[in-house]
């Protein structure tokens, strides 16, 4: 029997997690794992170091990449008179075997990185309003060459003694519909799935669930993405209990879509998720990957 693992949901400090690249490459080798997925979001600036440490080590690494989405959910019934404006949503799609190199993944990514970096300054310029001594200098010189992101800003306040914890600047000032909190430019998960396949990779909606959509704007939202083309969703995550996952392998099943699974691995951004075990019982058998595996050849 083949008792490998993997985790195909990896996160280093190029964006939101805490290790280096060549830091979850041992933290892999510990965990025991054959395989992992670095999925930062809208980056791949990690891929390369990544992928060095693991061939030194003899370990299988998945170029991947994270990106975030915007997604209009249309009202239920449009045809009614009290219809309502589409409600929005954001959602994660992974792609899983992209080339870091492809020239168009690069540009809409260093679009994306644009677009970001004028939403932090609008953050940062929010939030010496409300009288914290932060500046997008000093939060760049603590985060280089990497996508920042709010919890770089979380963490930012923290480490300087501004707030008590991370979660504070989320609840008080940088979570959605706070008041320092600035929204910022997305691609649609239709368009995302088209890029990561632009690029050679696979795409995969990630943790369904926590959308918290209810079942029709979900099956909305898987069908419109598997009319362009996605290949499988995540069924197998941290924070699912048993009868989620199933949930999900069903969509999966019915919807002839692959499952993947990954910890959604962050460090000590998400220090209650360990890398490929999540919250202590996530397990993604290696015959994950090799289904995904076999798709992205049928693809190519």
């Amino acid at each position: 029997m083949d008792h490998r693992t993997v985790d195909l949901h990896v996160h280093s400090n190029k964006s939101d997690g805490t290790f280096t690249p060549k830091e979850l490459v041992s933290a892999a080798e510990e965990a025991g794992l054959s395989a992992f997925a670095l999925t930062d979001h809208d980056t791949v600036s990690g891929i390369d170091e990544a992928t060095a440490a693991a061939s030194r080590a003899k370990l299988e690494l998945i170029p991947g990449i994270e990106l975030s989405t915007h997604y209009q959910i249309p009202p239920e019934n449009p045809a009614s008179q009290n219809r309502r404006k589409p409600s929005e949503k954001e959602i994660h799609v992974v792609g899983l075997f992209i080339d870091p190199k492809h020239p168009l993944l690069l540009q809409k990514l260093q679009e994306f990185r644009r677009c970001r970096d004028e939403r932090n300054a609008a953050m940062v310029e929010a939030l010496q309003k409300e009288g914290f001594p932060i500046t997008m200098e000093a939060l760049m010189a603590e985060n280089p060459d990497c996508v920042v992101t709010r919890a770089n800003i979380a963490r930012f306040l923290c480490d300087h003694g501004m707030i008590k914890t991370r979660q504070e600047a989320f609840d008080k000032y940088i979570g959605d519909g706070c008041r320092c909190y600035v929204g910022r430019f997305m691609i649609s998960p239709m368009d995302a799935v088209t890029l990561i396949h632009q690029a050679g990779g696979i795409a995969v909606l990630a943790h369904p669930l926590l959308y918290h959509l209810g079942s029709a704007a979900l099956q909305r939202l898987i069908d419109d993405l598997k009319a362009v083309g996605l290949d499988g969703i995540e069924a197998v995550y941290s924070t699912y209990t048993a009868g989620e996952e199933r949930l999900v392998r069903n969509l999966a099943n019915e919807n002839g879509l692959l499952v993947s699974g990954g910890s959604d691995f962050h460090g000590a951004n998400k220090p209650h998720i360990r890398l490929g075990t999540g919250m202590g019982t996530l397990n993604v058998p290696y015959s994950v990957l090799e289904a995904l595996k076999e798709r992205r050849a049928k693809n190519v």
